[in-house]
């Protein structure tokens, strides 16, 4: 009989007392934000990094908007210097001077990735010339898609108003 008194003030106690509300953990949840963050920003810091602010883009009014499965992409900055009349590019960040040196970086490219493009981000003041043997040099190291980065008449930066 003791021991049913016993059980039942124990079923008792148990019931009277009132369940804890689980509490909000917010460390493991800043943790989890703080991953996902740093992962976000190492995938698209890749794609800023291989981009020049140098180069002014020349104006296309047709322009169509970049595609976004851009696997296997490499850009290649080109600028000219017009007082040299001479061009530079950026390949992963290193610079070539000679057109002929990209074939050493691209044949790489595009034995591991057959459907590799190659972005051309030129600037508005490059020769022809300059840009054709960088579409030679492209071609030799098998690359089949070039694709050239300009910009849509909206996205060019303002002309300027004369002054009164």
């Amino acid at each position: 009989m003791a021991a049913s008194k016993h059980t039942k003030r124990m079923r008792a106690a148990a019931r009277s007392t009132p369940e804890e509300d689980p509490e909000f953990q917010i460390a493991p949840m800043i943790d989890i934000l703080l991953v996902l963050l740093i992962f976000f920003m190492s995938i698209s810091s890749s794609e800023v990094l291989q981009t020049n602010q140098a180069v002014i883009l020349p104006i296309a009014k047709d322009a169509k908007p970049p595609e976004k499965d851009a696997k296997g992409q490499t850009i290649i900055n080109v600028l000219w210097n017009t007082i040299a009349n001479a061009g530079s590019m950026d390949v992963d960040e290193k610079k070539f001077e000679d057109p002929g040196q990209l074939a050493s970086v691209l044949e790489p490219k595009v034995r591991s990735n057959p459907a590799m493009r190659v972005l051309i981000r030129a600037d508005r003041n490059v020769r022809y010339e300059y840009l054709r043997s960088i579409m030679v040099a492209s071609a030799n190291a098998g690359v089949a898609n070039v694709t050239f980065s300009v910009v849509d008449k909206e996205m060019a930066a303002p002309a300027t108003a004369p002054a009164p």
